[in-house]
């Protein structure tokens, strides 16, 4: 197995994307670079387009002449959070910010460039070592001054659902996929839902911090940048129907912390 990330490999160098595929000569490649910064993506969408949407087809062109399958890793957030229940895969995309244009952009491609596709739509991932969500809330609650009670105070907000997903799960239920040929579009995230209201609150749990006080706020109280899908959730049908489900959020959750994460 080979892994590339930068400054070795720019995906949006389309003649360097396929020189290392020639060179490797892979069977399968997990595309996972991605502009991820919402608001960076909001102010320059045209940076997006280039990393998100022109990199994704350059490396689908590079696995074409090389005769490789591609795993293109997506996002949630190519749908607009407009209702209560979660997306399945057939449902329509309509992306709100500049990242799930981007994204989306991106799928367009792959699909149109590369038969032997996977498009693995996931959320809110965190990993070890990561600048994630749980370490940023863990990072806030450290930074907030106690008050004479010895308390902290942090806002969070409530009005932003999905599914806390483990990069592990993630990247395990990956392996599985790739080994049918079942190519198409897939949900891939840890089982249930929760907003980050409740995820922070799960976190500090999790982390021993009784020390802290959560309070609820909105996303436009709280000035959280680029519009956001309201709910987001989405449901593994496809690849659950290939006997491919994850562990709900909580449990995957509590094993990171549990291995130091």
């Amino acid at each position: 197995m080979l892994a590339l990330d930068l400054p070795e490999l720019d995906v949006t160098d389309a003649e360097a994307v396929r020189r290392a595929l020639r060179e490797a000569r892979p069977d399968l490649v997990i595309h996972a670079a991605a502009l991820t910064d919402t608001s960076l993506c909001e102010e320059d969408p045209a940076l997006a387009m280039c990393v998100n949407a022109r990199g994704a087809l350059h490396v689908a062109q590079a696995c074409a002449s090389e005769g490789a399958a591609l795993v293109y890793v997506s996002t949630n957030e190519v749908f607009d959070g407009a209702r209560a229940e979660p997306y399945v895969e057939s449902d329509e995309p309509r992306p709100i910010n500049a990242y799930g244009r981007s994204k989306l952009e991106g799928e367009r491609l792959v699909r149109e460039t590369l038969p032997q596709h996977y498009v693995v739509r996931t959320a809110w991932l965190y990993a070890e070592g990561g600048n994630n969500f749980p370490a940023k809330i863990l990072r806030a609650a450290q930074g907030r001054p106690a008050s004479r009670t010895g308390r902290r105070e942090l806002s969070v907000v409530t009005d932003e659902v999905a599914t806390p997903t483990w990069a592990r799960d993630l990247a395990q239920a990956i392996i599985r996929l790739a080994s049918h040929r079942a190519y198409g579009t897939y949900h891939l995230t840890n089982d249930g839902w929760c907003s980050r209201f409740q995820w922070a609150a799960e976190v500090l749990r999790l982390a021993g911090r009784t020390d802290v006080t959560l309070h609820p706020t909105t996303a436009a109280e709280y000035g959280a940048g680029p519009s956001k899908p309201t709910f987001s959730a989405l449901r593994n049908e496809a690849a659950a129907r290939l006997g491919i489900t994850l562990r709900p959020w909580e449990e995957a959750l509590g094993e990171y912390f549990r291995g130091g994460g």
